[in-house]
């Protein structure tokens, strides 16, 4: 899953609590990104949801998350990207409970 080429894309400091979509904290200015060594790379639909996010540290990616929504809203299906590591693909219910989940390890 890749974001869609018409997807608005900002940047945060960080993202907070544990339950998926994870929340985005402190928007950065794209204007000032020069002397950031790490930040999140965000990725949002039309209406303004949030559809995935790069970590970047020192230009390299460390760590993706894609979100896939049901026509309700709640969260379809999230993927989590470790790069060389492993591939995580969650699933989620109408009511966004988690009904299965598959790891695949990553030989990059």
């Amino acid at each position: 899953m890749t974001p869609d080429a018409a997807a608005k894309t900002l940047f945060f400091t960080s993202y907070t609590g544990l339950k998926l979509p994870l929340r985005l904290i402190g928007p950065l200015d794209p204007d000032n990104m020069d002397n950031r060594n790490t930040f999140l790379r965000a990725y949002f639909d039309e209406t303004d949801r949030l559809i995935g996010f790069d970590k970047l540290v020192y230009g390299d990616i460390h760590m993706s998350h894609r979100y896939v929504y049901h026509p309700s809203g709640a969260l379809k299906q999230a993927q989590i990207i470790v790069p060389g590591d492993d591939l995580s693909d969650i699933w989620f219910d109408e009511q966004g409970q988690r009904i299965s989940e598959e790891h695949t390890s990553l030989d990059l």
